[in-house]
């Protein structure tokens, strides 16, 4: 557990999460104890190799039930695997974040049992309210503007050592992760480029620092994401940020973040994803995606997460 607690804090949190590392989790952590809220970290503890199995979880259900009888003014619950500690307790009030394949995917039941029985709930997207039974609050994971912004493509096409001739979509994950579907991002840029008169390179990024995903998101013609769920992606928002069009299957809610986003489009079947990305490859244009993001800034969600704290402090 990492711990601590400004004098001047006025509330003291218990934040459980599953995975400690995710970028927007850490910057969120840094925002609460920049506001002076007092943040004590503990996450599911890493296995054998790295992975984890239900041996993991159950220490660290009993470690988070143990540390929930502490001096605390409320229990924020991460993912919905991280909830289950967090809504049996009694000591503290109760608030649990669901970020997406936790309510949509695999361990949907988890996340909405552990909904039900949460004093306040915060889901990423529209689409995920819909999925529950009771009142939440729609939260997305915020945007660092400062980090993401416009810079000269040149430069950043020259910085990472890609070709200037080539058109490059941006592909921001690992290609193992099944749920962003890479194979089907391999398609679309495999006819996209049979379309073209320049190669097309489809460019998957894993071990980068997030500190220079903005030299990413800049060098790129266009972003792909072809998961096949999502709740709120911030690669979307970074993207847009940046001024980086974004070309998307109809997952979580981008579909409502790209609306008035040009250029930029979302659709759910492969015809029509290649026609989009062709389209954008062609134009060879920047979005207007930086206009539309004032509202999912990181200092807003920051705001609106305190608010939902008060909230259930004094409920």
């Amino acid at each position: 557990m990492t711990s601590t607690r400004p004098a001047d804090a006025e509330l003291r949190v218990l934040s459980l999460v599953t995975n400690h590392r995710a970028r927007f989790y850490r910057q969120q952590v840094d925002r609460l104890r920049g506001r002076g809220i007092g943040v004590d970290v503990l996450t599911v503890p890493d296995g054998d190799g790295g992975g984890r199995g239900p041996h993991d979880y159950a220490r660290f259900y009993v470690a988070a039930f143990r540390a929930s009888r502490g001096a605390y003014d409320l229990v924020h619950a991460n993912y919905g695997l991280s909830a289950p500690p967090a809504v049996i307790q009694r000591n503290h009030p109760t608030v649990v974040s669901l970020w997406g394949s936790d309510l949509l995917g695999t361990y949907g039941p988890i996340g909405r049992l552990s909904a039900r029985l949460a004093d306040e709930v915060i889901v990423m997207s529209p689409e995920m309210a819909a999925e529950l039974d009771g009142d939440c609050h729609v939260i997305a994971h915020g945007v660092d503007s400062e980090r993401f912004r416009p810079e000269p493509q040149a430069d950043c096409q020259e910085t990472l050592g890609w070709a200037p001739g080539s058109a490059h979509v941006l592909f921001p994950y690992p290609p193992t992760r099944d749920v962003k579907d890479y194979p089907r991002a391999e398609r679309l840029a495999a006819a996209a480029e049979g379309r073209l008169s320049r190669p097309v390179e489809l460019h998957t990024v894993s071990g980068v620092d997030h500190e220079e995903m903005y030299r990413y998101m800049n060098a790129a013609d266009a972003l792909l994401l072809t998961s096949r769920r999502e709740g709120s992606p911030n690669s979307v928002k970074e993207a847009m940020a940046c001024n980086l069009p974004v070309v998307a299957t109809d997952v979580g809610d981008v579909a409502d973040r790209l609306a008035d986003v040009e250029p930029s489009a979302v659709h759910t079947d492969d015809d029509a994803l290649v026609d989009a990305l062709v389209d954008i490859l062609r134009r060879g244009e920047r979005s207007d995606g930086r206009e539309r993001i004032a509202e999912i800034s990181l200092a807003g969600q920051i705001d609106r997460l305190v608010g939902v704290y008060r909230r259930a402090c004094d409920d």
